[in-house]
């Protein structure tokens, strides 16, 4: 049968349970702290620049490869109007 709980239930727990929960309360209080502080201070921190040079080479990066994958879907393109034509002359 279940036991009901109420004002007069006891339980019994040791030292070594007590320290163990303490322990492990004021670690997870430390690390919130400590993430708090750290987080405060990233938010102090200037924002990273993006040059120009950065910028540009990012750019044509992007468009180099707009330009290899139209090329590529071109190519993709003239091999499939070849398999069509090869199942066409199968039928």
């Amino acid at each position: 049968m279940a036991k009901e709980l109420n004002e007069d239930t006891n339980f019994k727990i040791s030292v070594k349970t007590l320290i163990s929960i303490g322990v492990g309360l004021s670690m997870l209080i430390g690390m919130w702290f400590t993430l708090q502080a750290q987080i405060n201070e990233a938010k102090l921190l200037p924002e990273p620049e993006v040059s120009k040079m950065e910028f540009d080479m990012k750019d044509q990066n992007i468009r180099q490869t707009i330009l290899t994958t139209q090329e590529d879907v071109k190519e993709l393109k003239v091999d499939i109007r070849r398999i069509e034509d090869k199942i066409d002359d199968l039928k």
